[in-house]
């Protein structure tokens, strides 16, 4: 179990004790006596409330709710000075400790005093690095082939798509083969993966687990709780599943897995134990593909709305990759337009929509709000890409152009945060960026798009966000593109910083699941 004391996570502080001027902060009115600000909320949606209370209140503001305060921060110069890394540091805020006893101390959860934070992340970031993305690339090829095999049937079938469940597919399998040499065989199976299913259930309880005052969450969700506690036991037996036949038959080579397994620190010669490695492996799983299922799909429900971009981004495709069968590793960068449609999507719907900054010492933010050492603030990463002040008073619409160089140089730092921010910003970003730019290329090049007309955008929260119920219809081009595959051709190779060549073909063997 999580460091708990009277249901909340160990050492939680309220505003009240680190905002000496909290009382100049707005609220919601009609604030009621030990509920707080509780009218009109929805337990599934907090997010899509605390951006209609951000537009109310302002830039920063504070909620209430049984008797614990919150401070939410959007405001451009805010989040920028919450960013500097020399007074402040990453929070890990009540969603994310509640996520504690799922992954402990791993890169995402950990608290900054904890040391297997920094002994993880330097033992693992060369496993991002150039070389190794190059390495990935042809594994991400296959499983998109593994999508458009599956979109191909439903195209010939004049069937829909159900565009997120497609993505959670597809990104799980991607990050579970080339990182740990294991194949779900997710586009095989007519449901989700038994690991989707527990994977989504202790996302979803531990945003429940801030629905409910904390001292009686123990009684009103004790259903929830045992469920919760099969789901941690699923996601545990199966990363030990996946540990076991890698240390029994080996091969590896050098993906994620083996580094954790057979890496030192490069400085102190540490390794991971077997337990933070268990813990390391559920949160890639986890978070290496929820958030970019969720980018992927946000992007492709605004292509399908939009056929100008779509016929745009289309163009770049046809003219960056041409003819051929497979794109290489330095294709994907070149799809400029692509990468900025991509990016308009994370702006208006960050699917790691928030995240926690706090004081390391008694600090002003922004020249005007007194923080205490440890108060924090909660950065609502959705509404920041919403502000007017930065982003103009068409915020709200779709405009990919809006990450054109020239206009990117135009603003100011910190305004675009969807990985985080600091030292502790997510380690997998170019990794993500890669693989959903590369399918989103690969797709347009194969289908048109064709939307629902009666479908309405509804964002699903569960720590991280994604629209509901999306569906798309399909149209194979006139011209079929190749299909999708592992990269063959000489010279779609991609030199490394040294200037050596990381051959394509390098991959790790895959073992199918059973469950």
């Amino acid at each position: 179990m999580a460091e708990t004391r009277n249901g909340l996570p160990k050492g939680f502080r309220s505003a009240e004790h680190g905002w000496p001027e909290l009382d100049r902060i707005p609220h919601p009115p009609h604030r009621l006596p030990l509920l707080g600000d509780v009218l009109g909320a929805s337990r599934s949606t907090p997010l899509q409330d605390s951006l209609r209370y951000a537009r109310q209140l302002g830039p920063v503001y504070r909620r209430r709710a049984f008797g614990k305060e919150f401070v939410f921060v959007w405001g451009a110069d805010l989040v920028a000075d919450l960013a500097d890394e020399a007074r402040f540091a990453k929070h890990v805020g009540l969603g994310i400790a509640n996520l504690r006893p799922v992954v402990g101390d791993a890169l995402f959860t950990a608290y900054n005093r904890e040391p297997n934070w920094q002994l993880a992340h330097d033992v693992l970031a060369p496993g991002f690095s150039r070389e190794a993305m190059a390495a990935y690339h042809p594994m991400m090829l296959d499983v998109a082939a593994r999508l458009t095999g599956h979109w191909d049937r439903a195209a010939a079938d004049g069937r829909a798509v159900d565009v997120p469940g497609d993505m959670t597919k597809l990104t799980l399998e991607t990050i579970a083969r080339t990182g740990f040499g294991y194949d779900f065989g997710s586009f095989e199976r007519s449901r989700p993966h038994p690991f989707v299913t527990a994977m989504v259930g202790t996302l979803t309880y531990a945003q429940r687990l801030n629905t409910v005052p904390a001292p009686a969450a123990g009684l009103l969700l004790r259903r929830a709780s045992r469920r919760n506690a099969a789901d941690i036991a699923f996601l545990n037996r199966t990363v030990d599943e996946i540990v076991r036949i890698r240390r029994r038959e080996g091969g590896g080579n050098g993906d994620l897995l083996d580094r954790m397994l057979e890496t030192a620190h490069p400085e102190t010669g540490e390794r991971l134990s077997m337990e933070n490695v268990r813990r390391q492996v559920i949160t890639f799983l986890v978070a290496g593909h929820e958030t970019t299922s969720g980018a992927l799909s946000f992007a492709l429900h605004y292509l399908s709305r939009h056929p100008e971009a779509a016929a745009r981004a289309r163009a770049e495709v046809d003219r960056v990759w041409g003819d051929t069968p497979s794109p290489g590793y330095e294709q994907v960068a070149k799809l400029r337009y692509v990468r900025r449609v991509l990016d308009e999507s994370l702006r208006l719907w960050p699917t790691a929509p928030a995240f926690a900054r706090e004081a390391r010492e008694d600090t002003l933010l922004a020249g005007d709000h007194p923080m205490r050492r440890g108060a924090w603030a909660l950065v609502l990463t959705a509404m920041l890409h919403r502000d007017p002040a930065v982003w103009g008073e068409d915020a709200e619409r779709f405009d990919p152009d809006r990450f054109e160089a020239g206009a990117v140089r135009s603003r100011p730092a910190h305004v675009f945060k969807p990985f985080g921010t600091g030292a502790r910003a997510c380690i997998g970003r170019q990794f993500a960026l890669h693989e959903a730019t590369l399918v989103l290329g690969l797709l347009l090049r194969r289908y048109e798009l064709l939307p629902d007309t009666a479908y309405r955008l509804k964002v699903t929260e569960r720590l991280t966000l994604m629209p509901e119920g999306l569906r798309l219809g399909l149209q194979r081009r006139t011209a079929p593109a190749p299909a999708a595959g592992p990269v063959r051709e000489q010279g779609d190779t991609a030199p490394d910083e040294s200037g050596t060549a990381e051959r394509p073909e390098a991959r790790c063997p895959v073992h199918r699941a059973d469950a």
